[in-house]
């Protein structure tokens, strides 16, 4: 029976109402399900307002450290979903987006998506990141 635990680090925000990740474990399978991860400092406040990018930043780095906290890399990443309030807001910032992504992920390409939404739960927010990994 796959035992499920939930991941949640103590330097990231406290979540409320919901569990940062849960890891499933059975076997030799571990399995990682992210919640959505916006751009939020250790007070749960959106740490860039106005600066998708430095939201994306702030969410990679969130997710990096729940990563690390279930044993897992951004390695074990499979699949990644992208939520952004803009569209063309991505478009311009393309490069920048690269540039992050490699500084985390180097050429390690998961299965993604990109959605644009008319908004997030935070209307500070401009990026939610939510994803699997396995390892």
């Amino acid at each position: 029976m796959a035992q499920k635990k939930p991941i949640n680090p103590e330097s990231l925000a406290e979540p409320i109402g919901f569990a940062h990740a849960w890891l499933v474990e059975g076997g030799d399978t571990r399995t990682l399900y992210l919640a959505g991860q916006c751009g939020y400092d250790a007070a749960g406040r959106v740490a860039e307002p106005g600066d998708l990018v430095g939201q994306m930043h702030r969410a990679m780095a969130n997710i990096g450290v729940i990563l690390a906290e279930a044993g897992l890399a951004f390695e074990d990443v499979v699949q990644l979903n992208f939520y952004v309030t803009s569209r063309d807001d991505y478009a311009h910032a393309r490069r920048a987006f690269g540039r992050v992504w490699k500084e985390f992920c180097g050429r390690h390409y998961p299965g993604m998506a990109m959605f644009q939404v008319v908004s997030l739960f935070d209307p500070e927010a401009r990026i939610e990141i939510q994803g699997i990994a396995a390892g």
